[in-house]
């Protein structure tokens, strides 16, 4: 278990570090800011959106490394994908988060984001893991993705 968070802390580490998808879009379709004033995340979340598919996004602005690794893996996982797709898996994501799905199995297409799994167990680390997701999520939900 020890080296499975060793793994873990590796790929938020890199995904922190090497931020490919921390940058302004020059064409975007939605644009969508979250904000987490209890630690002071601060995201902006572009996407490039062409026919119910997020063709490309990004994100801006600066955070704890969590946010900002799960930020960018969140990107990782929605690029290509359709709208209705990428909202399942944000659904999934934060059903991980709250430990209501656990299987591997079932969390296996979240790729990467597995690695904020046990973040659940540090309550107050919760928000800075979710708030890209519920940035994506709260721009679906008013209507700015079709």
């Amino acid at each position: 278990m020890e080296a499975m968070n060793e793994l873990y802390s590796d790929i938020i580490l890199e995904h922190n570090q090497h931020q490919e998808n921390k940058r302004l879009l020059k064409i975007y379709t939605m644009e969508e800011r979250g904000h987490n004033p209890s630690c002071g995340d601060d995201i902006t979340l572009q996407a490039n959106i062409r026919d119910g598919v997020i063709v490309d996004a990004a994100y801006t602005g600066h955070g704890c490394a969590i946010s900002q690794a799960s930020a960018d893996i969140m990107i990782d996982i929605i690029k290509g994908k359709s709208v209705k797709e990428a909202l399942r898996l944000v659904d999934l994501f934060l059903e991980m988060i709250k430990r209501n799905i656990t299987d591997e199995d079932q969390l296996e297409e979240l790729e990467d984001a597995i690695a904020l799994k046990n973040i659940s167990n540090m309550p107050a680390r919760v928000k800075c893991a979710v708030l890209a997701w519920h940035t994506l999520k709260e721009a679906v939900e008013r209507g700015e993705i079709q």
